[in-house]
């Protein structure tokens, strides 16, 4: 088969496009997060794409995409057919998409990237770097790898449940919000959380990052069509419309209930839609979209208070974002998924309808099923792992390292430079570069204006 190069040229693009999503979630979570511990945070990010690339290269893409739609043990794993750096299949194309398998690969490669990055954000301030490396790794290679073959890599949920996940609201928001939930009650809460003001310290940042990861999503959802078909400008179409309902849903219910709207309120909620709609993009049409992202923004910015309540301390709000939101998006599937907007539900997929297009609950129940089944594994899965870094001493940093400030203690390095305009008298001062003596005179023997540049 020769390579179709338009959709080849499409892939790359959107493959850039969701690489590009994870600087700009290192921004939304480092604003997010107190300037002390800003530079860790966005380290958790940049340090998946750098660990995550290489995993994936080596086996997590033959593990999750090779033997596709095999009998037996495939159903849970794939095999070693794509492992490795080898080139003997450099020239095979990726089903009858025309697009080389290598190019496939690299897209896939930045879903998993991002999904692991995401789970970060409920471990701000206190999770060992070392700890979080090594967590990085058994995560990605016990949950995601294995779960992506199961929802996309003909395994059980997507092979034989027939339950749909069109960009990743199973594989990659559900999975790294469940695993979020559990590493951060396995770390225990920040010390003075939630008594002390532990607010977003670079608003600006928040909406920088929330603006790339909106760009970068129409490569994640739309590209996941894997062609340019009128599915891909459905799914292009609905990634934008749910976003800005649910930024909307968001801030009308922070108006409500606090009497103000606000900037990190916008953001979180263009991200909930963003969540949201993944998982259903290609199945639902435009207006159900509009109504999944008004009740997604609402609701996830409900949700992010249940941490309060039950005492879990989710740093950032993963659980509340990108869990609630993408079991939301999932279920919508159960009820709006449409052969009108894709075909392939009943006649490639093997799935049904939605209720409200006449399919009955059989798609809504599957939707449940396959959502509940990676909830439990990734949950459990991330628990065992955050136990043995707690139990090797690699889990939480020292009292000492929190309270200073984890960029410090992990680092040696700080985000701002917060050093006194006056400085200090040493050849490297703010006075000395600038020629003054401060306490004395000047270099001309005038009178000493140090008060006066301090001010």
């Amino acid at each position: 088969m020769e390579i179709d190069t338009g959709n080849t040229a499409w892939l790359l693009l959107s493959s850039a496009l969701v690489l590009l999503m994870t600087p700009g979630l290192a921004l939304f979570y480092g604003g997010l997060n107190r300037s002390k511990g800003v530079l860790n945070m966005m380290m958790m990010s940049f340090s998946s794409i750098g660990l995550i690339s290489i995993l994936w290269a080596l086996y997590g893409f033959s593990l999750a995409f090779s033997g596709n739609g095999s009998e037996g043990v495939n159903k849970i794993i794939g095999n070693w057919g794509y492992a490795g750096t080898s080139t003997s299949w450099v020239s095979d194309m990726w089903g009858e998409t025309g697009i080389p398998t290598y190019v496939f690969m690299a897209f896939q490669m930045m879903f998993a990237i991002i999904t692991v990055a995401l789970i970060s954000g409920a471990l701000s301030d206190r999770f060992k770097f070392a700890g979080w490396i090594l967590f990085a790794f058994g995560w990605f290679t016990l949950v995601y790898v294995p779960v992506a073959h199961w929802v996309w890599g003909g395994g059980w949920i997507g092979a034989n449940l027939k339950a749909l996940d069109f960009a990743g609201g199973t594989a990659v928001h559900i999975n790294a919000g469940a695993a979020a939930l559990a590493v951060a009650l396995i770390l225990g809460k920040r010390i003075g959380w939630p008594r002390e003001n532990m607010r977003p310290h670079n608003v600006p940042f928040v909406a920088l990052g929330a603006g790339l990861l909106w760009f970068g999503w129409f490569g994640f959802n739309a590209g996941s069509e894997l062609t340019v078909d009128s599915t891909t400008a459905v799914a292009f179409v609905n990634t934008q419309l749910a976003t800005a309902a649910a930024l909307l849903g968001w801030i009308v219910v922070e108006w409500i209930r606090d009497g103000k709207p606000t900037l990190v309120g916008a953001s979180s909620g263009a991200v909930a839609g963003l969540v949201a709609i993944t998982p259903a993009c290609g199945f639902i049409a435009p207006l159900p979209a509009v109504l999944l992202g008004l009740i997604a923004g609402a609701v996830c910015a409900l949700a992010v208070g249940l941490k309060y309540r039950f005492g879990y301390d989710d740093s950032l709000d993963v659980v509340g974002v990108h869990f609630v939101g993408g079991w939301i998006g999932s279920l919508f599937i159960g009820l709006f998924a449409t052969t009108q907007v894709n075909g392939a539900i009943t006649d490639v997929l093997g799935a049904s309808e939605g209720l409200f297009y006449g399919g009955g609950a059989t798609q809504l129940g599957r939707q449940f099923v396959g959502s509940l089944a990676v909830t439990v594994y990734s949950f459990v899965i991330a628990a065992v792992l955050a136990l043995i870094l707690k139990a090797v001493k690699l889990g939480r940093v020292s009292e000492e390292a929190e309270v200073g400030g984890i960029d410090i203690a992990d680092h040696g390095e700080t985000g701002y430079d917060l050093t006194p305009s006056g400085g200090s008298s040493g050849s490297g001062s703010a006075f000395a570069m600038a020629g003054l003596k401060p306490g004395g005179v000047d270099a001309d023997g005038k009178a000493d204006v140090s008060q006066k540049v301090a001010g």
